[in-house]
């Protein structure tokens, strides 16, 4: 394999903002927040705002998450007109 053409390979730890739930994984993403995690060692961290702990389908309860209107947006663009 050639040198130095792969991005760096490491543990990460994701947030998901609407559950509050965290997990560490490796990533190749960069970040320039960093988290204490359980272990004492700082990683870099990643925040989304739909993960497994939160997404309807693996919850099997109905969610509603808007950020930035988006909802309102599609809506006003696509209503019918009369």
């Amino acid at each position: 394999m050639k040198k130095d053409i792969h991005p760096d390979y490491k543990e990460v730890v994701f947030h998901d903002t609407s559950s509050d739930y965290k997990f560490i994984t490796r990533s190749t993403i960069k970040s320039k927040e960093t988290i204490k995690w359980e272990d004492g060692k700082e990683y870099p961290l990643i925040k989304v705002e739909v993960s497994s702990a939160s997404h309807p389908f693996f919850t099997g309860k109905k969610l509603f998450v808007d950020t930035a209107g988006r909802v309102e947006k599609f809506q006003k663009k696509y209503q019918k007109k009369s």
